[in-house]
């Protein structure tokens, strides 16, 4: 623990001398929906928790609807006394904050790793699960790959407009994926892309997608789950910063435009033991579509986790390359589980179901839970699209039906852990109670 403290402090204090005009830092952790909380610290008291003082939180800001508000789930918020928890630093994570108009820091925080981590803190359900994988000698090679829309900064009549081509002034409403969108955006997109560099996120290829104002940055792969799961977090808090910063709105939301493909999360996933071999490619592939029968079976039960909102449905079916029944395939795009080309030492799946919006925390233990049931069980998969193009198994398309699937599921209760498990269908039922309890004007056009 000393050895701990010394390291936090000796990054605080580097980062003090290398930034002296940050007076303040962010101390940052995700939610359930999502959404970044916390609490913003002069840099002198940072150095004091650094050094082992308490970083302590409400334990029920984890539990935040997605607008922000507390609901009523078993004992918590409104039975319990709204207890503090605490929290740690992550080392590493301590960077310069470049969109604000004021010289600022952000260091994530997490109650994983402490005396008594908040089980549905989605940090800490990720870290349980690559802990057990870890004790099983598996080891996950992780990378993210996230699409989002630029919208013009300002709404009209509270909706998204398009974003404006800089060397035109024009809407960019022609959905393409030409190489000169990303030089006609390339200002907003450099820096995005050096903002998340200097947040310590590998950043690769940047795509210009098939939507209007849509493009597609991938993350480098990574053998640190969690890691790879904070450089999404982080870089969709980053973008959405940055292209203020540059007058545009940056949005992760999966279906802004019912006419336009929506935003997907695809998560690349690779399994290796201690000595470095692949272990989807052992025995001529065969783990491989036992990994693969495991995501599959638990991908109908896992909704929630994957389309996290009501927005987040609308994206399924309809337009490219967004699957509507639980299928898998070799190089095949319309498949929720991808097997991407590659040689044996590759060898990987892509999940390509969960929505942009998607808390990454929560999408990448999802997705571990089914490749390691898939292991325990060893069974043959459903056939690939490439051997039968109707092949697949339904998955539900709303979300009360989609909770409760999930909430009964014993192996996701096992593996995520039942705590978590009814917190989170929870949270999503009363979310999605509350969507509904507004009227909207389509109503008054049709029935008044």
């Amino acid at each position: 623990m000393k050895s701990h403290s010394s390291k936090l402090l000796a990054e605080v204090r580097s980062f003090r001398q290398n930034h002296p005009d940050v007076r303040y830092v962010d101390l940052i952790a995700l939610d359930i929906p999502g959404h970044f909380y916390g609490k913003r610290y002069p840099v002198e008291m940072l150095e004091k928790v650094a050094a082992g003082s308490p970083l302590k939180l409400p334990q029920n800001a984890v539990l935040l609807g997605v607008q922000g508000g507390l609901f009523k789930i078993g004992d918590y918020c409104f039975n319990d006394g709204d207890p503090d928890a605490n929290r740690r630093l992550v080392p590493g994570t301590l960077k310069p904050v470049n969109w604000e108009s004021q010289p600022l820091g952000q260091m994530l925080i997490t109650s994983d790793g402490t005396e008594a981590p908040i089980e549905f803190e989605p940090r800490e359900v990720l870290g349980k699960v690559l802990e057990r994988l870890q004790h099983q000698g598996i080891h996950p090679v992780v990378a993210f790959e996230l699409e989002f829309y630029l919208f013009d900064k300002q709404l009209e009549n509270g909706l998204p407009q398009f974003a404006r081509d800089p060397l035109s002034g024009d809407a960019d409403d022609q959905p393409n994926l030409h190489i000169e969108r990303l030089s006609r955006f390339s200002d907003v997109l450099d820096d995005m892309a050096q903002t998340a560099k200097d947040q310590g996120i590998d950043i690769t290829v940047i795509t210009a997608e098939i939507g209007p104002g849509q493009f597609e940055i991938n993350f480098g792969h990574c053998d640190d789950g969690l890691r790879a799961a904070d450089w999404a977090a982080l870089f969709c808090r980053s973008t959405r910063g940055v292209a203020l910063k540059h007058g545009y709105r940056a949005s992760f939301m999966a279906k802004p435009y019912l006419q336009f493909p929506g935003s997907g999360m695809h998560v690349h996933v690779s399994l290796y033991d201690a000595a470095g071999n692949n272990l989807l490619a052992a025995h001529q592939q065969q783990p491989l579509r036992h990994a693969v029968a495991g995501c599959l079976e638990l991908l109908p039960h896992c909704m929630p986790i994957f389309s996290p909102n009501h927005n987040a449905f609308r994206r399924l079916g309809g337009t490219v390359n967004a699957a509507t029944r639980a299928s898998w395939g070799f190089e095949d795009r319309d498949a929720c589980v991808r097997i991407p080309e590659s040689d044996p030492r590759n060898l990987r799946i892509e999940h390509r179901l969960a929505s942009a919006d998607a808390n990454p925390y929560l999408v990448l233990a999802a997705i571990l839970v089914g490749l390691e049931h898939g292991l325990e069980a060893k069974r043959e998969p459903i056939a690939p699209l490439n051997e039968d193009r109707n092949s697949g198994t339904d998955f539900p398309v709303e979300m009360l039906d989609a909770v409760r699937a999930m909430q009964q599921q014993p192996i996701l209760r096992d593996k995520l852990g039942a705590e978590f498990v009814d917190v989170y269908c929870e949270n999503k039922r009363q979310d999605h109670l509350a969507f509904q309890q507004e009227i909207h004007a389509r109503e008054y056009r049709w029935f008044l």
